[in-house]
């Protein structure tokens, strides 16, 4: 199988600054459809979206580190296209992070942690458990 088969996104191999160019044109696009879904609050569409992003940057990834080895080197433009990505990646990750704990506070008011246990049964029977309170050597 080749790589360009993996996804709808994968660029055809091209020039290495037509290849890195459709490279983080997948990604760029990947990021507004996840930040669309994100929007949409989507659960399903984030995952989906979320998986294509992840495929995106490792194609993004092999083919800035394939041409970075190679004389032509990689174009600044591209470069700044690219640090741009990875920071809207970043800002999409902390504020995935901030709403996750938002929620995670939100479920401790609403579910509290259980009271402890009764030192009173139901029939005013001890649920302690069965002991004298003293050591026995």
């Amino acid at each position: 199988m080749t790589q360009a088969a993996l996804s709808p996104d994968t660029p055809a191999p091209a020039r290495p600054p037509e290849a890195l160019e459709a490279a983080l044109e997948a990604v760029e696009r990947r990021l507004d459809a996840l930040s669309a879904v994100l929007r949409d609050r989507d659960a399903a569409g984030i995952e989906r979206q979320a998986a294509d992003l992840h495929r995106a940057l490792a194609m993004a990834i092999h083919r800035f580190t394939h041409a970075s080895g190679q004389p032509s080197g990689v174009p600044q433009a591209l470069r700044q296209r690219l640090a741009l990505a990875s920071g809207q990646v970043a800002a999409q990750r902390e504020s995935l992070a901030r709403a996750t704990a938002a929620f995670d506070r939100a479920i401790e008011v609403l579910l509290p942690a259980p009271l402890p246990a009764a030192v009173y049964g139901q029939g005013g029977q001890s649920a302690r458990a069965v002991t004298s309170g003293c050591l026995h050597a």
